[in-house]
């Protein structure tokens, strides 16, 4: 997620205002967030989840659609989304 430079300070808060709130989501069993390496104003959020269906049961819960509103505002360039998969050897 890239911000507007002005609006970092605004993002942190939020994401620290509700982390622990995901992270109690059922099947959530791990939420970070990362700063970019070279530009401090993209973040990543990185969390994992037991199911897909718990991942879509979030998605349409009333926390994250109050936090998605509170945060989109506060972009600068269109986010992007990626659902991962652990590679098994």
């Amino acid at each position: 997620m890239e911000f507007d430079p002005d609006k970092v300070e605004d993002f942190l808060a939020l994401f620290e205002e509700v982390k622990d709130k995901i992270a109690t989501q059922q099947g959530c069993t791990h939420v970070e967030l990362c700063e970019d390496a070279i530009q401090d104003n993209v973040y990543f959020t990185f969390s994992i989840w037991d199911r897909e269906e718990d991942l879509e049961n979030y998605r349409k819960s009333d926390l994250f659609k109050k936090t998605w509103a509170r945060t989109k505002v506060l972009f600068c360039a269109r986010p992007q989304a990626f659902s991962l998969m652990e590679r098994v050897s």
